[in-house]
């Protein structure tokens, strides 16, 4: 197992000597897989795909060994919407460091399935806007505030 210094430097090595494949969709995967409510979690967390880190970790981690199995060099954690704005329409900002650290685990995890000597497999840390507009009647002022 490489250390973060040794994994950072065959980073640099692959950029500098070829153009890298990043992996696509992460919702779009998940939703061909036609999420009940259930799998969601509850009719509270339906479309929330943070969620399903914790109640499909294995869609989660399917969804990576697809794109590796693509050619994908570099895969996105499923954290889009790990943040505590949108987390929190879901009532899940308390879980924002545990979201985050479980969608860079599960990345991970399937990296480490697929390194092999001279083609280490990468992951980039996914981060989305918020759902919310900045403007002088609320939206994500509005939305801050109530965090706090």
């Amino acid at each position: 197992m490489l250390s973060a210094r040794e994994r950072r430097q065959a980073l640099y090595d692959a950029l500098a000597q070829r153009i890298l494949v990043l992996d696509g969709a992460m919702g779009t995967m998940l939703q061909q897989r036609n999420p009940t409510i259930e799998d969601w979690g509850g009719p509270k967390f339906e479309n929330c795909s943070e969620n399903l880190l914790f109640t499909r970790p294995e869609w989660i981690r399917d969804v990576h060994r697809a794109y590796y199995q693509s050619g994908a060099d570099i895969v996105e954690t499923n954290s889009f919407g790990g943040h505590l704005i949108t987390l929190a329409e879901f009532d899940l900002e308390h879980l924002w460091y545990e979201t985050n650290h479980t969608a860079a685990r599960l990345a991970r995890e399937a990296a480490a399935e697929f390194d092999q000597p001279g083609r280490i497999r990468f992951v980039a840390g996914s981060m989305g806007p918020t759902t919310r507009a900045i403007s002088v009647t609320g939206g994500l002022l509005r939305a801050v505030s109530a965090l706090q």
